[in-house]
């Protein structure tokens, strides 16, 4: 990070452009006036105290029709870091519209994974052009990157670390620190300790350098103990690595062993939240990113598709309907109750369901807890189903001054909500089985047997008990 960007962060916002850390309504119209009127000196003068991650917001709140505008009037205050911090979907928008030089001069300010972040997104004919811009040693470091797989270590970690060989003193670990300037990386937490291969060997915090005599040797003081990351280790493994152990960075390791990079927190911290919000809105059945910044047509194509499947599965809980149409005609009060008894079982379904993929997610759900994991379900669904079925059926009892509809709902009601516990384990367990992401079409299975079931069993209970005789 440079100075001048440490100086900025170190200013404070104008008072009347934040509230409870949000851009206030007004500051945006304020600066949305400034450049309807072309006045770009009042649009920096008032962008120019924010930080850059208040700045990406401003830039994401105004029209879209306003944002490539606005990012012009900017000028050199639109820099890497505004620009790393924008939402995904605005940052391609506002790099479609900037030339190969201008894209490249943004990328030689940054951190390797953030200039990765962009490049990845990018045409090949345009990644490429981009690419023949940049300096040969920075355009090499993000080939590299750009050769390992998507999500993976390799396009998370950064290049810029310190390591220093085991045989050094401290006094020589410090001085290296001193006499190197801008030639090392001015952001670390950690010095890595390495053998004559270069095979991180233990790490040093910096508050134990800094509290050890100088004459000490480097193996004396370091922790020889780490987590070593693969290159290839999908990113979502590695937060997980990250929340187990709670690290603060960790040394990426290429095939043969060797330190080619660092992950540190704050970007996993964004890995964690990116994975959370895929996992959330693939249930919900909204696509992968759920991102409002996003276009009409994209959020359509990724929604209408499990609006079609979920329309497949209610035919299902229709056709069982129609299987029980004399039942129903012959009291009508039926056709009343079973959607209770299907609604409150999808909630139910739903909510272990929830339970379930995210104990996936986190490998809280292991081949040797998962038995135990299905009995806790089933105990949870028979207490919940007692406490639901004996409600529902003193109501319908009184409501109706008919017990024996009351006893029927009752049966329904325990059955459908053990049955949509069942359905909110086995349906995400079998998708990861088969290697499927379990937050993927889960919620649509559900549903289908809890609606399903829930007809079933309650129209079938009063066919069977002679209930509409």
């Amino acid at each position: 990070m440079s100075d001048d960007v440490q100086d900025k962060d170190l200013v404070p916002a104008p008072r009347e452009a934040l509230e409870d850390n949000r851009l206030t309504g007004a500051f945006v119209d304020e600066v949305t006036e400034a450049l309807a009127a072309g006045d770009t000196a009042r649009v920096q003068e008032l962008a120019e105290p924010l930080h850059p991650a208040d700045i990406a917001d401003l830039i994401e709140q105004v029209e879209p029709g306003e944002r490539q505008p606005l990012a012009a009037a900017l000028g050199d205050v639109l820099d890497a870091d505004v620009i790393s911090e924008m939402n995904e979907v605005v940052r391609e928008q506002l790099i479609d519209v900037l030339d190969a030089g201008q894209v490249a001069d943004v990328v030689t300010q940054m951190e390797t994974d953030d200039a990765v972040a962009i490049l990845e997104d990018m045409d090949e004919e345009d990644q490429a052009e981009v690419l023949r811009s940049l300096p040969a040693d920075e355009r090499a470091a993000i080939e590299e990157a750009l050769s390992y797989p998507e999500e993976s270590a390799g396009r998370l970690m950064q290049r810029d670390l310190i390591a220093v060989p085991e045989y050094w003193t401290v006094g020589q670990v410090i001085d290296f620190l001193r006499q190197a300037g801008d030639d090392v990386t001015s952001d670390f937490w950690e010095i890595f300790v390495v053998d004559p291969s270069h095979k991180p060997v233990g790490t040093m915090r910096l508050s134990l350098v800094l509290r050890s005599p100088r004459n000490v040797l480097v193996t004396d003081v370091m922790k020889g103990e780490q987590t070593l990351i693969p290159v290839d280790m999908d990113q979502e493994e590695v937060a997980l690595r990250f929340q187990k152990y709670a690290l603060i960075s960790a040394a990426v390791v290429d095939a043969s062993g060797r330190l080619v990079g660092v992950v540190t927190v704050d970007d996993v911290v964004h890995i964690i939240q990116e994975e959370a919000d895929e996992d959330i809105f693939r249930l919900a059945g909204g696509g992968d990113d759920g991102n409002i910044n996003e276009s009409v047509f994209d959020s359509y194509r990724s929604r209408v598709r499990w609006l079609v499947a979920n329309l497949g599965t209610a035919l299902v809980a229709s056709g069982i309907i129609g299987l029980f149409e004399a039942t129903i005609a012959q009291m009508v009060t039926l056709a009343a109750l079973m959607p209770i008894v299907a609604g409150v079982g999808g909630n139910a379904g739903t909510q272990t369901l929830a339970v379930t993929v995210r104990a996936l997610a986190t490998d809280q759900l292991t081949e040797t807890n998962t038995g135990r994991a299905i009995l806790r379900e089933i105990r949870i669904a028979l207490l919940n189903g007692a406490t639901v079925a004996v409600l529902i059926g003193l109501g319908a009892t009184l409501v109706f001054s008919n017990p024996a509809l009351g006893g029927v709902i009752a049966v329904a009601m325990l059955a459908n909500i053990v049955i949509a516990g069942l359905a909110g384990v086995f349906v995400p367990l079998t998708l990861y089985r088969l290697d499927v992401d379990p937050a993927v079409g889960s919620s649509v299975f559900v549903t289908m047997i809890t609606d399903s079931m829930g007809f079933f069993v309650f129209l079938g209970l009063a066919a069977a008990t002679g209930l509409t005789g």
